[in-house]
């Protein structure tokens, strides 16, 4: 890929991550606490994928993106720990209220993440600059 198409490509990532950050509000304020959980994983899901773009990784399954973020960033340092845990536990929501029977997230589990999840994809965002 040219640079100009990986960089339309992390600036189209970051703009679906803003998108998507929006949508997680919106499910906020009905109070549809699974489907602000998947949102808030996708936002910060996004922005990962932006970095690993830049970097020339790529990987077709939302498992590989996790491994890869806690491999080449996490792990080295480059975003804090406290960044991969939140991922992480994004990640495990999202399985969980997308996928198991019986699942309701609440406002106590999800409501926190909201803000945590604007700060991650402003940390990557200017880790992107």
């Amino acid at each position: 890929m040219r640079d100009e198409d990986i960089q339309a490509l992390v600036n189209y990532r970051l703009q679906r991550a803003d998108e998507t950050l929006e949508e997680a509000r919106l499910m906020q304020t009905i109070g549809h606490w699974n489907s602000c959980a998947n949102r808030l994983y996708y936002a910060a899901f996004y922005t990962v994928t932006a970095l690993l773009a830049r970097d020339g990784r790529t990987t077709s399954k939302h498992s590989g993106v996790k491994a890869l973020f806690n491999q080449h960033y996490v792990k080295l340092n480059v975003v804090t720990k406290e960044n991969g845990r939140l991922y992480n536990k994004l990640f495990d929501l999202r399985q969980e209220g997308d996928y198991m029977d019986f699942v309701s997230l609440d406002a106590e589990i999800v409501a926190p993440l909201i803000q945590a999840t604007a700060i991650f994809i402003d940390t990557i965002r200017s880790l992107l600059r």
